[in-house]
């Protein structure tokens, strides 16, 4: 999350034809949401589709976390989502008639497991705020979310080891890890005309997972 990584993903966008700009944002400053939105519409003269995806938080022990720190993983998940949801979706019907919001939102939102507390708790209250909005902003503008699962992603790989690979994908039904890709595809359709009766809805990207393929530790022994 550098000026050179959101540079370089720029260039690549640019390299297949398509305009891009890349804006630096600190999703938990609203002042700077705000901007974000008005540099598009600068740029663009329309915002057709809004993609919250920044969020995420450890997995820890409920007895490890703090207050301030439960709260700071909803405000980062949950309140950014949100503002910048109100910010865009006048924007939408303003500049564009009518457009899309889609929510990158988590399993562990609805399968709980331990030290998954607050990224979990998060997550639930993101797919809910996703129907929230579905409901208030139609017809106009569609609301959806992807409950996606394990994906190799540079934060997943910050704590994956051979073995701890091994045992997500012992735990995973279709084998294997998501790829950034799957989560991108599940992306496009929820955005593309081919969904345009399809809001409120929570598409799980995941692989099947009936519960997380983490295995973390109990307050007082044994494992989820």
């Amino acid at each position: 999350r550098t000026q050179a990584d959101l540079d370089a993903v720029a260039a690549d966008v640019e390299a297949l034809g398509r305009r891009a700009v890349a804006v630096p944002t600190d999703v938990m400053d609203e002042a700077q949401l705000q901007n974000l939105a008005e540099q598009a519409m600068a740029e663009f003269g329309r915002i057709d589709i809004l993609v919250n995806n920044a969020g995420g938080f450890p997995p820890k022990p409920v007895l490890d976390t703090s207050g301030k720190e439960f709260v700071g993983a909803f405000r980062f998940n949950v309140a950014s989502a949100f503002e910048m949801s109100r910010i865009c979706a006048p924007l939408m019907v303003e500049s564009a008639g009518g457009g899309n919001i889609l929510n990158i939102s988590s399993i562990a939102g609805h399968k709980p497991t331990p030290c998954f507390a607050a990224y979990g708790t998060a997550k639930g209250a993101l797919s809910l705020l996703t129907q929230e909005l579905a409901q208030e902003f139609a017809p106009k503008v569609r609301v959806n979310a992807i409950a996606v699962g394990s994906t190799k992603t540079d934060a997943l790989n910050t704590v994956l080891t051979p073995e701890i690979e091994q045992t997500m994908v012992d735990l995973t039904p279709m084998a294997r890890l998501g790829e950034v890709e799957d989560i991108a595809l599940g992306a496009l359709y929820l955005c593309s005309p081919a969904a345009a009766y399809v809001t409120g809805d929570i598409l799980g990207v995941n692989g099947g997972l009936e519960r997380l393929n983490m295995q973390m530790p109990r307050a007082w022994g044994g494992t989820g």
